[in-house]
This record gives C-alpha cells, structure tokens and sequence, in this order.
C-alpha cells in the first residue's frame, strides 16, 4: 500500500460524550464522506475503492463512522438521539478536525445527514448527494416505517418478505437494533423550498436503478446547481461499482 493510499484513524468525543470515530486516507484539500444506513465508513468508501479515486486526484478523504455505527459508539440513552443529531455529529467532527474549506457529501443516510447539515447552516464548498432522490429527502416517513418494520421483524422475516434483504444487510453489520430504532426517530424532513439552501455546485450520483429514495431528477431539478451521474446499479449494488468514484472524483477534479 502506497503512503497515500494508507488507512489511518482517529476517534473523539461528541458534545453529549458519545465517542465518535473517523477514517482517512491521503493528502490535501479535505472531502468529507458519511456512510449509508446500517454501513460503516469501509463499506461505503474502502472497500470498493471508492475513497482511493479520490485520493488519487489529491484529497484528503475523512470518513465518519456515524453514531450507532462502525466503531462509533451506539448508546441505548434516548436522550443521546435528539432531532438531526448526524448532522450536529458531522458539524462537530469538522470543528474537531479545524477544517474551513472542505467538500461534503454522503450516500444515503449520509446524503441526507449532508442536507441536513448544508440546510443547519454548514458550508461546504461542494456537495456530493449519492443514492438520494427528492423523496428521500421530502418524505423520510415511508423509509423510516420500513426499517422500524424490519427491525420488529428482524428474528421472524422469510425470504420473499419486503423486509428480508434490509435484515440480512443488518446481520452482516451486527446492528445494534436498540440504537437503530432510536437513530430512525431522529431524521427530519427537508422540503423542497429549503433546498435553495444548498446553493453551491452539487453532484447527485445514483445508481440506474435505484429509486430506493425516489427520483434523483427531481432532485436534481430542486436545486440551485446540481448535475446528474447515472452509474450502474441498485442502491445496494451502486456502492460496489468502480463508476462511483470515478463519478465523485470527476465532478470534484483536481484540487485547486
């Protein structure tokens, strides 16, 4: 492994206590990745060279383990998950890490933790939204009832039910079930006005097909300056493909 290309780790404490941990890999100007839901910032980012392609164009890619997964802490304490707590989280690790110009983005969760983040006021200088359509964002009810479902169906589920591939991803992942049940409560709805908010260039990324949160051409069409890269893929299957990165690394090019 090159110097570059090394992993390396760092962990600090939240502003409620939680331990917070984070990856990162190369040199440079700074782009910030959060993982999708149920995934860790290896999943999403390592393994599947994602966060490589990145650096390779001459980033600094910092990866958040966000609360309640990874190597982050996953309290059982209700009062550790009040509303849009991953963005507080992600504000937190920027201000930790000093950083004043960075690039943001997120796939999934992490898109709309990034939203979240843009819309509470952080100010990236791009934005990455990756396997996220309007409706993910607009109407996160319908995406919650389904996790909260295969969380009550975790031990009972059979193969055919909706419910089955999300449980078997969780397996994988050894999910903290009480932790994921009072993360899913904490996610606000951001509606399309607000989205003027993230005014700064912004690429979606999405697989072709995957609509898993809705259409990523609304999405597009909702914000003030954003462009679509279709790659290939489900939302499962997207985050595997060599074209993810590739499309992240393109719309960033080289640092400036």
């Amino acid at each position: 492994m090159s110097e570059a290309h090394r992993i390396s780790k760092g962990s600090f404490r939240a502003s409620d206590g939680c331990a917070l941990v984070w990856h990162e890999m190369g040199r440079g100007r700074p782009v910030i990745l959060l993982h999708g839901l149920f995934s860790n910032a290896n999943v999403n980012w390592i393994r599947f060279g994602t966060a490589a392609r990145i650096v390779e164009q001459g980033y600094r890619v910092i990866m958040a383990d966000l609360r309640a997964h990874g190597e982050s802490s996953a309290p059982h304490d209700p009062a550790c998950y009040p509303d849009d707590v991953l963005a507080r989280d992600c504000e937190e690790l920027i201000a930790h890490l000093g950083l004043s110009e960075f690039d943001l983005g997120g796939f999934s969760l992490g898109a709309r933790t990034t939203v979240r983040a843009v819309v509470g006021g952080l100010r990236p200088d791009r934005v990455i939204l990756g396997g996220m359509g309007l409706a993910g964002l607009a109407g996160w009810s319908g995406r919650r009832d389904f996790f909260l479902r295969a969380i009550d169906a975790y031990a009972t589920a059979r193969r055919g039910d909706d419910v089955w591939m999300a449980i078997q991803f969780m397996k994988t992942m050894k999910v903290d079930l009480v932790a994921a049940r009072l993360l899913l409560g904490t996610f606000a709805d951001t509606s399309p006005q607000a989205l003027k908010a993230i005014s700064m260039p912004t690429l979606v990324v999405c697989g072709a097909d995957d609509e898993d949160n809705g259409s990523p051409c609304e999405l597009v069409a909702a914000l003030p300056d954003a462009k679509l890269a279709t790659i290939p893929g489900t939302h499962m299957s997207s985050v595997t493909e060599p074209a993810l990165g590739e499309a992240m690394a393109a719309f960033l090019g080289p640092p400036s």
